[in-house]
């Protein structure tokens, strides 16, 4: 089937993409492709590659072989701040928030640096709309686990991404907590931010996603709707086991 001519071409493409540490192929020829507002899941067991392909995307990691292409152009190897420049931000399993520093202060740091073409944006518009107005000039270290990975959030909106990583923002938040993030995302996919996500709660992908991409040994196993892939003979035997059909 030959591309549509009129789809919008994809915001990122990657493809083929090769990650590896010693001899261990933590990616493994990798590819998929993310559009504006969408919102992509990567989902798979521990060590399958998932934060792995956020670290490289994000330029924690330079890919080992294979591309990435943002808005049209090759990306792969460039440093975190380059990145953030071109439009791409991340938060982290473990949020990173300078924590002497306040949280007004966090995000401060961030509008300054991130070069968000939005100059009249206040740092209260962004916590205010995380639930952490209450918080904004309190020490990051004393924040709760929950506020912190918001914080994480607050200061990668500051830069004015046009795609955004999110590395298992919702391990550890409450049913309440996790609703409201879930509606934060989603609100950011439809001002046309693409995300892609990496997380372990299902439901949470569920409700989030457009589609998923399961991984398994740095590879695509499938990649379609969450509901799809629970049916997937091959993803099942990956979290089951392989007699787990039969």
């Amino acid at each position: 089937m030959s591309p549509d001519p009129s789809a919008p071409p994809p915001l990122l493409a990657v493809e083929g993409l090769v990650k590896r540490f010693g001899d261990f192929r933590a990616l493994d020829g990798l590819t998929f492709e993310l559009k504006p507002g969408e919102i992509l899941g990567l989902v798979g067991p521990n060590g399958s590659g998932k934060t792995t392909c956020i670290n490289v995307i994000s330029g924690l990691y330079p890919p080992d072989g294979g591309t990435i292409r943002f808005d049209g152009r090759a990306i792969g190897g460039l440093p975190p701040h380059r990145l953030v420049h071109l439009g791409i931000n991340r938060t982290f399993q473990v949020p990173k928030p300078f924590l002497p520093l306040t949280a007004r202060q966090n995000v401060e740091i961030a509008l300054a640096y991130g070069r968000n073409p939005r100059s009249d944006l206040e740092p209260r518009e962004i916590l205010d709309s995380l639930d952490l107005g209450g918080v904004i000039d309190r020490p990051a270290a004393e924040l709760t686990s929950a506020q912190q990975k918001m914080l994480d959030l607050a200061r990668a909106l500051a830069t004015g991404p046009k795609l955004l990583l999110v590395d298992e923002l919702a391990s550890g938040l409450n049913p309440a907590e996790l609703d409201r993030i879930a509606d934060r995302l989603l609100g950011l996919a439809r001002s046309g931010i693409a995300l892609l996500v990496v997380e372990h709660l299902m439901g949470f992908i569920d409700q989030i996603t457009d589609r998923v991409i399961v991984m398994n040994a740095g590879k695509e196993i499938f990649e379609g709707k969450l509901a799809d892939a629970a049916r997937d003979i091959k993803v099942v035997e990956v979290f089951l086991g392989a007699d787990a059909h039969g």
